[in-house]
């Protein structure tokens, strides 16, 4: 995969909120913190299971810069995709997020 991904308008992604994009079969959550835009891969990396799209209300598994996996509970920075708690240790894949001409987007060049 590689490229920039269009992920929503900008007016239409409040602060604190989230958003869930397909790149190339790969589930990228993208989040809006106070206006600064992140992107995390949507696994966790101690057993690839799905965090935002698992079914769960985000006010249930995001918590201000934190996502926790809801299988075993690990925390992941969404700031910097690093692994907070156990049972994770390593990093998940963060991507670059930028805004182009009013839309937030995503570069997935991996």
């Amino acid at each position: 995969m590689a490229g920039w991904f269009d992920v929503a308008p900008a007016s239409e992604f409040g602060s604190g909120q989230s958003r869930l994009i397909d790149v190339d079969n790969v589930m990228v959550a993208v989040f809006n913190l106070d206006g600064d835009f992140y992107a995390i891969e949507d696994a966790c990396s101690h057993d690839r299971s799905p965090m935002l799209s698992c079914g769960l209300n985000q006010d249930d598994i995001v918590f201000y810069d934190q996502i926790v996996c809801p299988r075993h509970g690990a925390r992941f920075c969404i700031r910097t995709g690093n692994a907070l708690t156990p049972p994770a240790y390593e990093p998940v894949t963060t991507f670059p997020v930028r805004i182009e001409n009013g839309m937030v987007q995503v570069c997935a060049d991996r």
